[in-house]
C-alpha cells in the first residue's frame, strides 16, 4: 500500500496512511478476479459509472458487518469505494454474493499475511527484494513452484522503483475440502512471467 500511495498520494486511503497502520506492514487486498469475466449482468448505467471511477456515488454493499469492519482494514481503498469498483467489475462474475465474495479473499489474505513472504517484506521495510526472494519466500509458504506462479508489480517514484503489488495465479478448485486451501489453488494455476525484477518494499508516510 505505501508503494501504492506513492502516486496516488491525494486518495482518502493514502491521506490517512501512517506508519502504524496495519497496511504499513501487512498485504493489501486488491481483489479476486476471474480471468478475461466482468460485469457479468451489470447494467449500463453503473458500468458507466465504474468506468468513469464515480465509486461512491454507487451502491453501497450490503455486507455482514463482521466483513464489512475486516474489509474497511484490509482493503483501504474502501475509503474510496473501491470495494464497490472491485464487486461491480469482478465479483459479479465470481458466481458468490458479496459476503462469501470478500469473505473468501479476506481467509486467502490473511494465509498471505501470516506467512513467509509477508515477513519477507516486513523485514525488508525500505530496502531492495529481488525476484529469486519473492519465488524462494512464496515455495518456502505454499510449496514448490508457487513462486512461479506470482507476478510482480513495480512503479517508478524518481530515482526508485517501489513494489506496488503482487498478482498470485489461483487454479479452478471445487469445493471438494479444497476451495480454501491456498497451497493447493496456487499449485492449480498455471505459471507466469515474473514482472517487476526488483524493486524497493516503500516505507509509509514518506510520499
Amino acid at each position: 500500500m505505501p508503494g501504492f500511495c506513492e502516486k496516488q498520494s491525494k486518495t482518502p486511503e493514502c491521506t490517512r496512511q501512517t506508519a502504524a497502520a496495519p497496511d504499513a506492514r501487512q498485504f493489501s487486498l486488491s481483489g479476486l478476479w476471474r480471468a478475461r469475466k466482468i460485469y457479468c449482468g451489470v447494467e449500463a448505467g453503473l458500468r458507466d459509472q465504474d468506468k468513469k471511477k464515480d465509486w461512491l456515488a454507487m451502491p453501497e454493499l450490503s455486507l455482514a458487518e463482521d466483513i464489512k469492519l475486516d474489509l474497511a482494514v484490509a482493503m483501504p481503498g474502501v475509503a474510496s469505494g473501491y470495494d464497490r469498483h472491485q464487486w461491480v467489475k469482478y465479483g459479479t462474475c465470481s458466481g458468490m454474493v458479496a459476503d462469501d465474495y470478500y469473505g473468501r479473499a479476506l481467509k486467502m489474505l490473511a494465509v498471505v499475511n501470516a506467512s513467509e513472504v509477508q515477513k519477507l517484506f516486513a523485514d525488508n521495510l525500505g530496502g531492495t527484494i529481488r525476484e529469486e526472494e519473492v519465488k524462494a519466500a512464496f515455495d518456502t509458504a505454499f510449496g514448490p513452484g508457487a513462486g512461479n506462479r506470482v507476478k510482480m508489480r513495480c512503479s517508478k517514484d524518481g530515482d526508485r522503483r517501489v513494489i506496488t503489488g503482487l498478482t498470485i495465479g489461483l487454479g479452478e478448485m471445487d469445493d471438494g475440502g479444497r476451495a480454501d486451501d491456498l497451497s493447493a489453488l496456487i499449485a492449480a494455476a498455471g505459471e507466469t512471467k515474473f514482472g517487476c525484477r526488483e524493486g524497493v518494499v516503500d516505507e509509509a508516510g514518506l510520499q
